[in-house]
């Protein structure tokens, strides 16, 4: 079901107008029933004093008393005796108490006013209901305007908050009316401040997403880029095949055609992890808590291999126990993989690879040391740049690798800083975050 808040705020104002009328009508009421309790009081007494020198001696001495009267009268000797009753019928005390008294009868409850006039007792009467209508329609007097008022009270609202609601109107037919590349923030001026909190979310939203795509543009441009240069190789080999004389120089057109595949393929699969791993680049994955210890003795596993081809001595240095961190365990095993494999193919042999694992301040740790020909200072920023190579490297590779380290720690709320390595090359820390 749809909501409008142009519909809450009229039915939340009204309900609040009505509930104020009411109580309005309520105070009214209690003051309009003290105002009548006080005036028909003074009566009481002004008609028991009327009394005073002529108090009739029996029903006889006075002519008959209307029964809709809202007094009743009654008089009696000193000793109880009753003389006079304007309403028989009516079920009052035979003898109040003197002066205001509220009593409980069959016939209601009733307000008395009695007095001792030289040998008699004079009382007045009056049924208290008569006081609870007389006030409930003074303080119905009173609410019925703004009862009658309501609707045009409902129109107003209406108008009012239409106004209100314009501005966001506005920026709704904005943004409506852009197209998929109109990136610009959208205008504060004019813009109420309840409503200025959105318009900066918005904004901050259009922001990320001209930044996304601007990365995305470049992401594209260079793989493009970096796809051209294999892919002619690999068309330039498969020519060699077909002019290939001898099935010696076909068998080592083959081999380069073969290597060549193998690189492509590296970097279409770098290139779709890099994709994967950036933010918006596929479904997200819910972290959990993972030992970064395991993590690490199953790297230097996987890559026993390729360290034992290029005489690398590959192993895991003095670490902890244990060091959890909240993440995604595939995304942190390329994290990891990448670094060792990029310390490997980067050593000359014989030399040596050392990882650890350590928690420092109460974050894990991961570290890798090589000693190979390090990285100079200055370009240790650079590295992390897609597709960037250093100039003196002869390793063929993708120069993806430490970018995909980046995102993916990024992703993980982790830093990641180059160093010196006390083996003598490059040493990487990357420090997560506390569980």
């Amino acid at each position: 079901m749809t909501r409008s808040i142009r519909r809450q705020l009229i039915v939340a104002l009204l309900t609040a107008i009505a509930v104020a009328v009411l109580a309005a009508a309520y105070g009214s009421y209690r003051l309009a029933r003290a105002e009548v309790d006080a005036v028909f009081d003074y009566h009481l007494k002004q008609i028991v004093l009327s009394l005073r020198d002529h108090a009739p001696q029996s029903n006889a001495q006075l002519p008959a008393v209307d029964d809709q009267l809202d007094f009743v009268i009654q008089v009696f000797t000193r000793d109880g005796r009753r003389l006079y009753a304007s309403h028989p019928h009516a079920g009052l005390p035979g003898h109040a108490q003197p002066g205001f008294s509220t009593v409980d009868t069959d016939d209601g409850r009733w307000r008395i006013y009695a007095v001792q006039l030289n040998d008699q007792v004079v009382q007045v009467a009056q049924p208290t209901r008569v006081r609870k209508e007389a006030a409930a329609a003074a303080a119905l007097r009173t609410v019925i305007p703004f009862l009658a008022l309501l609707p045009v009270l409902g129109a107003l609202i209406w108008w009012t908050v239409g106004i209100g609601l314009a501005p966001l109107d506005r920026i709704a037919r904005e943004v409506k009316s852009r197209s998929a590349g109109q990136l610009e923030p959208l205008p504060l001026v004019g813009v109420p401040v309840e409503a200025q909190p959105l318009i900066e979310a918005l904004n901050d939203l259009l922001q990320r997403r001209g930044a996304a795509l601007a990365a995305q543009r470049a992401f594209i441009a260079d793989a493009a880029h970096e796809m051209r240069t294999p892919l002619t190789a690999l068309q330039l080999q498969a020519t060699l095949i077909e002019r290939a004389d001898s099935a010696a120089d076909r068998v080592t057109a083959v081999s380069d055609l073969k290597r060549g595949l193998v690189r492509a393929s590296h970097v279409v699969q770098q290139l779709l992890t890099l994709a994967r791993e950036e933010p918006g680049g596929g479904t997200p994955q819910s972290f959990a808590r993972i030992d970064l210890v395991s993590l690490a003795g199953m790297a230097v596993a996987d890559h026993l291999v390729l360290a034992e081809s290029r005489g690398i001595d590959l192993g895991l240095g003095k670490s902890v126990a244990t060091a959890p961190v909240n993440g995604d365990a595939k995304a942190l095993r390329t994290l990891i993989s990448n670094l060792v494999e990029n310390s490997i193919r980067y050593t000359p042999g014989p030399g040596r690879v050392d990882i650890a694992v350590n928690v420092e301040d109460g974050q894990p740790l991961f570290t890798v040391s090589d000693s190979g020909p390090g990285i100079p200072a200055e370009e240790r920023e650079r590295v992390f740049d897609r597709f960037y190579r250093r100039a003196e490297s002869a390793e063929p590779g993708s120069g993806l690798g430490l970018a995909i380290v980046r995102v993916i720690a990024d992703r993980h709320g982790a830093s990641v800083e180059l160093g010196a390595s006390p083996l003598g090359g490059l040493q990487v820390y990357v420090r997560f975050p506390p569980v």
